[in-house]
């Protein structure tokens, strides 16, 4: 009848679609596999310079709070906290730089590879900018980095912009600057290098907290 076989055939559509979008999907993450070599050096490279570098200031600042080695170095607790934050920042700067190594030795991805895109990743860079510039005008050099561990405490919270938005606001706006520049360079490989700086904050960050 009737009824049955405009019943039959949507189901037939329905399912030709839905075919037809599973292709879709999995031709689009078998390119993306394609573009991507996960044992390349420059990659492996990027992925350790992202993970040690949140591991080693934690480390050190727990080493310093527990013995004051640092303090003693450098004769104080100030020229100390400066003495580390000039290290995590070249650690920083090198982190960046294997980040985009990275990016560069592998191809663009076709799909990521448009204005949109590109001015998604512009506005992403901008925001974070903003987040990690406000934050360090916030915090200061020793609230910034690290200075509780030395002994060096601020008079009261900070609680003004951009902390009263979220927690955490720097690793945010590290985070989208390093999605910004994924994308505006249409690398696969970009976006998931900025998955383990996320990932490697989230585990500072429960350190830290």
């Amino acid at each position: 009848n009737i009824f049955s076989s405009t019943t039959v055939f949507n189901i037939d559509n329905n399912q030709k679609c839905f075919l037809s979008s599973k292709s879709m999907d999995m031709s689009v993450l078998a390119e993306l596999w394609r573009l991507i070599d996960l044992s390349e050096p420059r990659f492996c490279v990027a992925v350790i310079a992202i993970i040690f570098n949140p591991f080693f200031w934690n480390v050190v600042a727990r080493w310093e709070h527990r013995t004051r080695g640092l303090t003693r170095l450098f004769g104080g607790p100030y020229v100390a906290c400066y003495a580390l934050a000039g290290l995590i920042l070249l650690l920083n700067v090198y982190r960046s730089h294997s980040i985009t190594v990275a990016m560069k030795a592998h191809p663009r991805w076709e799909l990521l590879d448009n204005a949109r895109v590109y001015y998604a990743g512009a506005a992403l860079m901008a925001l974070g900018s903003v987040f990690v510039i406000s934050s360090f005008m916030a915090l200061g050099v020793t609230g910034t980095f690290l200075g509780d561990y030395f002994g060096i405490l601020m008079d009261q919270k900070v609680t003004g912009f951009p902390f009263n938005v979220m927690e955490n606001p720097m690793y945010w706006g590290s985070t989208a600057n390093y999605l910004g520049l994924a994308l505006m360079n249409a690398s696969p490989v970009g976006v998931i290098l900025t998955a383990v700086v996320s990932l490697s904050y989230k585990v500072a960050i429960a350190y830290e907290g």
